[in-house]
C-alpha cells in the first residue's frame, strides 16, 4: 500500500485508514510513504508502528514528519534510511520522549 504524507507548515495529514489505536496486526503492517527530503522525492517502507511512533515525535515537536526524516537522513551515517528511522523511534520512545 502506498500513499502520500503531506507536510504543511507543522501539520501533518495521516494516511487514510492509519489511527494512533492499531491492534497488533496492522502494527506489523510495511507501508510505503512518499515524503520530499532535501528537494527530492524519496519513498520509505516502515511498519505502521514505526510511522505512528515517528508521527507522534514530530507532532510532540510541533514540525513536519519531513522536517524530522531530513533530520535522520542527514545524521545517519551509512545506515539505511528505514533503519535510521526504526532506531531513532525506538530510541526517543525507549527515552520517554
Amino acid at each position: 500500500m502506498s500513499s502520500d504524507w503531506t507536510a504543511t507548515g507543522s501539520m501533518v495529514r495521516t494516511p487514510p485508514g492509519m489511527t494512533d489505536d492499531l491492534a497488533p496486526a496492522s502494527a506489523t503492517r510495511m507501508a510505503k510513504h512518499s515524503l520530499v527530503i532535501a528537494g527530492h522525492r524519496t519513498s520509505i517502507s516502515l511498519e505502521d508502528a514505526f510511522w505512528i511512533g515517528l508521527k507522534r515525535i514530530a507532532d510532540g515537536q510541533n514540525r513536519a514528519i519531513a522536517s524530522l526524516v531530513a533530520e535522520i537522513d542527514a545524521t545517519r551515517g551509512e545506515a539505511n534510511l528505514s533503519s535510521a528511522i526504526r532506531v531513532f523511534v525506538l530510541e526517543r520512545q525507549g527515552a520517554g520522549h
